[in-house]
């Protein structure tokens, strides 16, 4: 029997963003310089995708993600702290590390700062090792 496919939900020029049949939230980055209203534009939409479905978990894939701007990840520890803060039961993050060295030292600092605000944040590097730990949790 063939595996439902993920259903795109949102698209800018920063991601795109899914709904996974398997119940989470699937945000793929592009390549590239990026609007940080568009990156704001994305993660808020992904909020609304897990209030939506009541879904407590999603994964981002960001292997072709370029650097993150010290506002970015200012507004990112932000975003994910508050986010964190209207799951009772937990809010869930895989992520699929970046190849760029400097994306992955900011994603680094994001996820320091979000989990010890409650948040449960996952890296790896890989989706099959990302999907698996989503697959235990929430």
């Amino acid at each position: 029997m063939p595996t439902a496919s993920p259903r795109l939900y949102f698209e800018n020029g920063v991601g795109r963003l899914y709904g996974h049949p398997d119940g989470y939230a699937l945000l793929r980055f592009n390549a590239g310089p990026r609007k940080f209203s568009d990156l704001q534009a994305l993660l808020i939409q992904a909020g609304r995708l897990l209030e939506l479905h009541r879904w407590n978990r999603f994964l981002t894939d960001q292997r072709l993600l370029a650097p993150y701007t010290p506002a970015e990840v200012a507004w990112l520890v932000e975003h994910w702290c508050h986010a964190a803060a209207e799951y009772p039961a937990g809010l869930y993050g895989a992520v699929v590390m970046a190849t760029n060295v400097f994306t992955r030292l900011a994603m680094g600092q994001i996820v320091q700062q979000a989990n010890s605000a409650g948040m449960r944040f996952r890296r790896f590097e890989t989706e099959a090792e990302a999907t698996a730990w989503l697959g235990q949790v929430g």
